[in-house]
């Protein structure tokens, strides 16, 4: 099978026998003009062309979320109707105001119905909330209508099982009745086709996420109290009643507890990933006695595992899926395995993802890139070996190689090792002590950054400016063992260990000779956010500027609000320092500060706007100067995930100009100073 000759063969078949979405993507269409010269920040604010898409069951239709307009729209192709434009279903705006709704995800159910998540934004008691609920979209009907939304509380979208032949699926959700709620969530058996719906578990107050396997049966519970104890409940089948097998408390938030993620055909069998043993890895469970049967079905040595991939009976392992310096997955299944060998021979180990397949495996939805391009989705029949793209991830770079990636493993000034992902600016040549942008995560604990384009390409926007741009995944991000979260958590942790990692991050590569540590600058959103106020209050010293988006910079206040959401022990997830005044930026604004950029979005249900105005207020109350010392906008529209390609774009472009005011990314003294040549799109 000669993949290669296939695939040049069916670029040039697309123009003619896909899609009208594909036709757009035709083999003339690839040319790589970004490479002559320096693209636009705004680019870099382009909602993804294409976005996740799902084949059918029986591989004839594609639900795929596109963007118009930088308007998420969610649509599907009709395969057997070759040139036929998409259909679309209705536009996934971010909700913003009580009544709003956008879709959080979507899949099949049977070959003619699509389930929708929806996201509607509500005010309860006088908070805005966001609740999530299904809606149906028949195809043969063209009509979108709510399902099972009567008596759900907050959450009535959870999807258990689906039953293809019978078009029905198992949903778990929240009940609310006369203003009271439930205990537990309780799980319905839903017709999709009728909407009509039957109880089939009543709640539990132990249980809080119910335990399926591929026959649809429910095989246990899982439930956390609010002092952190979880218990599982397990039974060997449906007439059999629900006992705990399993009963601890998880005060690091560490996730050790086996939970099983695919129940066998064999006797009280599973399979489940736990990391009880530090390194996360796959193991065969005797669910009764939860006794390891056996080694390790699947681990790696220095990585934790992500999680399985079930087979489309759900009674057994496809594969693996894992992060290394980028996502990869290990197929248990031969077949499938064999194929991914002719994908890595062809376009390069890790460059081809399998993301969706139809029953059977015979048709896949690959998509293809290496760590610095956008990629492509294609569609790929392993039956015949025809390769067809479907269209491009970005709707202007398409495949264009951008500023390639690189992982480095370096030590922390305690001896600790760490790896960053390092972006180099593709147009310096000189690569002799550049300006450097340090782009801690979000999370922060379980997150982590690898190698890769990605949904939001900050770092390369930022690399496309002439900077070296370095993500570090600090102690207390995710896959690297569950004693390297536990780092994290200490006391000293966060806003304090955690912050001297990304200081000598720029210790340790300007000791390379691959920065200039006197040009370094943070950024970040979220927990990168507070990291970034964090570090120009504290180490003013060590950062030119700073840029910060969404951040907590008040923790006393926080934690109040997050008592109120999520309960006393949930809590005490975000910040384990003993003193939060002392991590608290917002509540340190005398002393010198790095000059910082606060973005915030005013619907930001995640992080209250208070969170931003604060500081800004209290800066202001210390003489710092606004538009010197920090500079302060809010997005009107913005929200925690920045869902508007304006309000993404503005970011970028406040990044932009903070940068070349504080720091800029070449000086006089650089050898590599260019004339500026830049690519101009039109981003409207």
């Amino acid at each position: 099978m000669m993949i290669k000759k296939m695939f040049a063969a069916a670029l040039l078949a697309s123009a003619m026998g896909m899609p009208a979405v594909a036709a757009a993507q035709a083999a003339s269409d690839i040319v790589v003009t970004a490479q002559k010269g320096r693209v636009e920040t705004a680019v870099f604010g382009k909602r993804p062309f294409m976005r996740d898409p799902r084949l059918s069951p029986d591989g004839t239709k594609i639900a795929v979320m596109m963007s118009r307009d930088g308007i998420d729209n969610l649509g599907y192709i009709d395969l057997t109707k070759p040139g036929s434009a998409p259909t679309m279903i209705a536009k996934a705006e971010e909700c913003r105001e009580a009544g709003d709704r956008t879709m959080g995800g979507w899949r099949w159910v049977g070959n003619r119905t699509l389930i929708v998540t929806l996201l509607p934004r509500e005010n309860i008691f006088g908070q805005r909330s966001d609740l999530r609920r299904l809606a149906v979209f028949d195809l043969e009907t063209g009509k979108l209508t709510p399902i099972a939304w009567t008596d759900a509380g907050g959450d009535g979208s959870t999807i258990l099982h689906v039953d293809d032949e019978k078009e029905a699926m198992l949903i778990q959700r929240s009940v609310s009745k006369d203003g009271s709620f439930s205990p537990g969530p309780e799980v319905i058996e839903v017709d999709v086709r009728t909407g009509k719906y039957k109880s089939v578990q009543r709640p539990n107050v132990e249980v809080s996420t119910w335990l399926v396997n591929g026959k649809g049966v429910i095989r246990g519970g899982l439930g956390q109290d609010d002092k952190g104890n979880q218990r599982l409940m397990y039974r060997s089948d449906a007439s059999g009643t629900l006992k705990t097998v399993s009963n601890a408390k998880d005060p690091t938030f560490t996730q050790s507890q086996i939970v099983p993620e695919i129940f066998l055909d064999e006797s009280d069998m599973a399979y489940a990933t736990s990391n009880k043993g530090n390194l996360r890895r796959v193991n065969k469970v005797n669910m009764k006695t939860m006794e390891v049967v056996g080694g390790p079905i699947f681990q790696l040595s220095r990585y934790d595992v992500d999680g399985l991939v079930a087979n489309e009976k759900e009674n057994d392992m496809l594969g693996v899926a894992f992060t290394t310096d980028k996502e990869r997955r290990k197929w248990m299944d031969p077949r499938l395995a064999q194929v991914q060998k002719f994908f890595d021979e062809d376009f390069g180990e890790g460059n081809a993802m399998f993301t969706s397949t139809n029953d059977g495996d015979t048709k896949l939805v690959v998509r293809v890139g290496e760590t610095s391009d956008p990629g492509g989705y294609y569609l790929y029949d392993t039956e015949t070996g025809k390769l067809q793209l479907l269209g491009w991830v970005h709707p202007i770079l398409k495949g264009a190689k951008m500023n390639p990636t690189d992982t480095i493993r370096y030590k922390e000034s305690d001896g600790m090792d760490v790896e960053a992902v390092v972006t180099y600016p593709r147009h310096r040549k000189d690569r002799k002590n550049p300006s450097v942008v340090v782009m801690p995560h979000g999370g922060p604990y379980g997150a982590r950054d690898e190698e890769g384009f990605g949904f939001f390409p900050w770092h390369q926007a930022v690399a496309e400016l002439g900077y070296v741009v370095i993500q570090p995944n600090y102690r207390g991000s995710g896959g690297y063992r569950k004693e390297f979260v536990k780092e994290g958590r200490k006391p000293d942790g966060y806003g304090n260990r955690m912050q001297d990692d990304l200081n000598d991050a720029v210790i340790w590569f300007a000791a390379q000779g691959l920065i200039d540590p006197k040009r370094a600058c943070i950024m970040g959103w979220s927990y990168g956010g507070y990291a970034t106020a964090r570090g120009a209050q504290r180490d003013p010293g060590v950062w030119k500027c700073a840029i910060a988006g969404a951040g907590v910079y008040d923790f006393p206040m926080m934690k109040s609000f997050d008592t109120n959401t999520s309960g006393s022990f949930g809590a005490n997830f975000q910040a384990t320092a003993a003193d939060l005044i002392s991590i608290s930026s917002a509540r340190n604004t005398d002393g010198t500060w790095a000059p910082i950029l606060i973005v915030a979005g005013l619907r930001d249900a995640r992080i209250p706007i208070e969170q931003s105005r604060t500081p800004v207020s209290r800066l202001k109350g210390s003489g710092k100067k606004e538009g010197v010392d920090f500079r302060y906008v809010e997005q009107p529209k913005g929200t925690h995930n920045l869902p508007y390609e304006y309000v993404h774009t503005e970011w970028l472009v406040e990044t932009e100009k903070w940068l070349a005011a504080h720091n800029p990314a070449y000086i006089d003294s650089d050898p590599d100073k260019p004339v500026p040549v830049v690519v101009t799109v039109d981003t409207k």
